[in-house]
């Protein structure tokens, strides 16, 4: 199992938000913070189709280089937890028409303070919480 949190996106163009759960990925390593939105939910977001400001980009995956629309600054993302709301933490998103996973990158999940315990468990903490706090992963959200 992989760690996934809740975290709450909101567009900065639009007062409305939604939450999910979103797969914490330090394999996904960019120069800021990012999260990589399917287009099913980009649609809800209202940022599919992508808005003006966006442009193309090439990342390189597993499965080789894909090319998808990076929108600069579009999101405010809260981390969601149970006793606590961290956040907002302005990113980029990543818009994807071939993950079905909200994907939070290496430096986004530094900015909301998330540190793995136990990658392969899904144990997770908050960088700030004592070592006895253990959080456990979401389960995954998909949209197609």
């Amino acid at each position: 199992m992989a760690v996934r949190v809740r975290i709450r996106i909101r567009p900065r163009e639009s007062s409305s938000h939604t939450e999910v759960a979103a797969l914490v990925n330090s394999g996904f390593e960019t120069e800021k913070p990012q999260l990589l939105i399917p287009t099913a939910l980009a649609r809800q977001l209202g940022l599919w189709p992508p808005p003006p400001s966006s442009y193309l980009v090439e990342l390189g995956t597993a499965g080789g280089p894909v090319r998808n629309y990076l929108v600069p600054n579009a999101l405010e993302i809260h981390l969601v937890v149970e006793d606590k709301v961290r956040g907002p933490v302005i990113c980029d998103a990543i818009l994807s028409h071939i993950e079905e996973e909200v994907i939070i990158n290496d430096k986004l999940g530094e900015e909301l303070g998330i540190m793995i315990i136990g990658l392969g468990s899904g144990r997770w903490r908050l960088i700030d919480e004592p070592q006895a706090v253990v959080r456990y992963s979401e389960k995954p959200q998909y949209f197609h």
